[in-house]
């Protein structure tokens, strides 16, 4: 046999025997390395990324109307050229009532409104720091805070759900001059008082309630006693056990509106605003 053919057949069996040395292709022939080499996709990693943005998402849609509320309930602030931003706030009864006019513990008054938001009332404040009363109290003792710059914030309990009082607590809960307490019989599902002026709505979730609160909590153009108190201590007011709501009528002994037979308190007469003392009540009328 010639030596070329004998190189040619030498140099084949290299070749065939060096190509049985080669690591297998992957599957679908092509050439590379085997399963450990293959990308994972982390399916962990994008299943938490996107419950985080979910979440993201939910409480963005929570949070935002929140806000939203809050800052249009800012616009009512008060303001020397805007010193009643309710006249502004739709439904808001105005009403003028003389102030620093004492009844005793054991007196009733007969209210012109229900909730009342002026008029006589026990020489004795409701505590107003923000209190949340589980059970209904003495009105004549809650219109005091009133005279003091409080928001009094009443709901009937047959209307309103549980967390429909737990929502509207939230703004009353840790707020000075805020208290809240329900209020049998309330012809609304909630009333918002401060001194001669009241709001009363069907929805606790209604814009009203921030804008009355912004507009009337601690406004000194509106309330006869700037710079009052509303902490209570136990021996005067206690919170634990304030004096219940009466929901008779009132006898033919009761107080009238216009305070006839008290004679002012003299410690609090001129207090605050400048408002007089001795003002006619008119009717109510509310903002269109």
């Amino acid at each position: 046999m010639p030596s070329g053919s004998s190189d040619k057949g030498a140099k084949s069996a290299k070749a065939i025997k060096a190509a049985s040395k080669k690591k297998p292709t992957k599957k679908g022939g092509v050439p590379g390395a085997g399963a450990k080499g293959r990308r994972q996709i982390p399916w962990l990693t994008i299943g938490a990324v996107v419950v985080v943005i979910a979440l993201i998402g939910v409480l963005a849609a929570n949070l935002y109307p929140k806000y939203q509320d809050r800052v249009e309930a800012q616009k009512f602030a008060p303001s020397e050229s805007n010193q009643d931003p309710s006249t502004g706030i739709e439904g808001v009864v105005v009403k003028q009532y003389p102030a620093a006019l004492h009844v005793s513990a054991t007196q009733r008054v007969a209210y012109d409104e229900s909730p009342p938001f002026g008029g006589p009332h026990d020489q004795v404040w409701a505590n107003c720091m923000g209190t949340v009363y589980p059970d209904a109290i003495r009105t004549e003792n809650a219109v005091h805070g009133l005279e003091h710059g409080a928001v009094w914030i009443t709901y009937n309990p047959d209307d309103l759900s549980a967390d429909q009082v737990s929502d509207l607590a939230a703004k009353v809960d840790g707020q000075q001059y805020t208290m809240m307490s329900p209020y049998p019989g309330l012809d609304h599902a909630v009333s918002l008082q401060s001194w001669g002026h009241q709001l009363k709505l069907d929805s606790p979730d209604d814009p009203r309630v921030d804008q009355f609160i912004s507009a009337l909590r601690l406004n000194r153009f509106q309330y006869p006693e700037v710079g009052a108190s509303c902490s209570t201590t136990p021996e005067t007011f206690d919170v634990d056990n304030p004096p219940p709501f009466d929901p008779t009528a009132p006898g033919a002994d009761a107080v009238p509106m216009d305070g006839a037979g008290i004679t002012p308190d003299a410690t609090e007469t001129g207090a605050g605003s400048g408002l007089p003392t001795d003002l006619q009540i008119p009717t109510g009328t509310p903002n269109p």
